[in-house]
């Protein structure tokens, strides 16, 4: 399993609020993305960076979504480049499902 942060550093801080909206007006686009099992959101508490934690099945399918356009789509909603992390998650702890899951 692979995850992966991104994150924007803001022009200007953005309430919570504010972030909501914006989240919310691009969550419909992860909807169905292969091989993406979870993303979440994220604020800083200061306001100026943003970003997600992206849960993917491989790294192949990770890099599949972050293309250009996907760089060019997150330079006009937020007005900064996007960095992206990857690690690998070789073990996770789900609390919902009562399971720890590894990739061995």
């Amino acid at each position: 399993m692979i995850t992966a942060v991104t994150t924007f550093r803001l022009p200007k801080p953005v309430t919570p609020e504010e972030a909501r909206s914006i989240f919310l007006s691009t969550a419909p686009i992860y909807r169905d993305v292969p091989g993406l099992f979870r993303k979440t959101y994220v604020l800083s508490e200061d306001g100026m960076t943003a970003g997600g934690i992206y849960f993917w099945n491989s790294r192949a399918e990770a890099e599949a979504l972050y293309t250009e356009a996907w760089r060019a789509r997150a330079r006009e909603k937020y007005g900064a480049d996007p960095t992206v992390t990857y690690f690998e998650s070789p073990v996770v702890v789900d609390n919902v499902a009562q399971q720890v899951l590894s990739d061995a």
